[in-house]
């Protein structure tokens, strides 16, 4: 497929195009990093084109024997440039340091990376002060639907009164969970949406992750995604996990990062304030796409709405990565945790912002809210104050419910649909 076009026929508007227009007017380089077939090459390229820029995709294997034979003439090719896929060479950042350090026009590269390329032990030096990096996501619910996402900003700026009502149906949310966000994926319906997961998996590990690092141990690694995908939703134990798979922990370890670094997961961390001892650390595990969680555990639609399956746990991941959409074209600079202490008082997510402001979400996979359900928040509320903005309970419903003091009950789809 060519640079610009999509496999939906047409293109969505990114909420990330701003950002990475504000970025190259005052930046000498610009990485848009996320997961692979996200839209990374469609949206770079719009904005190559806008701007006149020279397109380098690293995919073709002439480009990238090119690239890694000289880099340092590779990047003085052109001006300026985008190079696609930028961590199959990343010798070239230390090509792009020395080209940008001797002039400081911004927007000289744009660059795209499929891999948290700064991560990766074979990077020769950074580009720190040089570079911004804004992550791309597979598609929110608010950019299929075009709608504007703005449902972090509001409970920052309106707290309990960021609520609306909604018309979604449960039916109507397991369709979306079933989905996902991959333009690809989106495009297609049944059999053939579940043949792009499954070789979108298999390409993912055969490709990027045995490319990123040395794996000797394929099988296991894909028996891992799978057992990962039975427990979305959960916090996660390597030592647990290296049991069940009959693996050492720090193999364990070492895998959850690779699968992070291709964005295949997320594993969002504890939060507490403070060093209490009665708040846990682990982190808790979300898929960066719904419909991959859901074709990994074997789900479709009907059955994923069977009282019996584990919507719970994919609704809850489902919600948490909406958000991490969200915090990337956020007015403010917000963190996303969970939270849940020793004696089990729990809230699924919670949100910080740099004045220690925090909201709590619970997701519940019922059509109906109870007084129980704000249990955790409440606990949280007591702890924390007038720190405590919001909590939000989403759920599967159609109204939003008061529940007393800061408290409110609101459909999951409030998430784009209000704000």
């Amino acid at each position: 497929m060519a640079p610009g076009q999509s496999p939906l026929g047409f293109l969505l508007d990114r909420h990330a195009a701003t950002t990475v227009q504000e970025a190259l007017a005052d930046t000498r380089v610009v990485l848009v990093n996320g997961a692979r077939q996200c839209g990374k090459s469609t949206l770079v390229a719009q904005l190559a084109k806008e701007s006149g820029a020279a397109w380098y995709s690293l995919d073709g294997a002439s480009t990238l024997e090119s690239a890694k034979r000289d880099p340092s003439e590779f990047v003085r090719a052109a001006n300026p440039m985008v190079i696609d896929e930028i961590q199959r060479a990343p010798e070239l950042l230390l090509a792009i340091k020395e080209v940008v350090d001797a002039s400081y026009d911004p927007g000289r590269f744009l660059l795209t990376g499929s891999a948290r390329v700064l991560g990766l032990r074979t990077v020769p030096d950074t580009l720190v002060g040089r570079m911004e990096t804004i992550e791309l996501w597979p598609l929110s619910q608010g950019e299929i639907d075009q709608r504007p996402d703005r449902f972090v900003d509001a409970v920052f700026r309106d707290g309990p009164e960021a609520a609306c009502q909604s018309q979604e149906t449960r039916d109507g949310y397991i369709a979306r969970i079933v989905r996902g966000g991959f333009p690809a994926a989106v495009a297609r319906e049944g059999r053939r949406r579940t043949r792009f997961f499954e070789s979108y998996v298999a390409d993912l590990v055969n490709r990027d992750v045995m490319q990123l690092a040395s794996i000797e141990r394929g099988s296991q690694l894909r028996q891992l995604i799978t057992l990962l995908a039975g427990r979305v939703g959960q916090v996660i134990n390597s030592s647990n996990i290296g049991s069940t798979l009959g693996l050492p922990r720090q193999t364990v370890e070492r895998f959850l990062t690779l699968l992070e670094e291709v964005f295949l997961i997320k594993r969002i961390p504890a939060w507490s304030r403070g060093a209490t001892a009665r708040a846990t650390r682990a982190p808790k595990l979300a898929f960066v796409d719904s419909g991959i969680a859901t074709m990994l555990q074997g789900h479709d639609e009907a059955s994923l709405g069977r009282i019996t399956s584990n919507l719970g746990g994919v609704l809850e991941s489902f919600v948490s990565m909406e958000i991490a959409r969200q915090l990337t074209w956020a007015n403010q600079t917000v963190e996303l945790y969970h939270y849940r202490t020793r004696d089990q008082a729990e809230v699924d997510i919670v949100l910080r912002n740099r004045r220690d402001q925090v909201v709590g979400i619970e997701v519940k996979a019922s059509s109906t809210a109870s007084d129980a359900d704000f249990r955790g928040l409440r606990h949280l509320q007591a702890k924390l104050g007038d720190d405590f903005l919001a909590g939000f309970v989403l759920y599967l419903g159609q109204q939003t419910l008061p529940f007393g003091d800061r408290l409110r009950a609101v459909p999951v789809a409030a998430l784009w649909q209000c704000g």
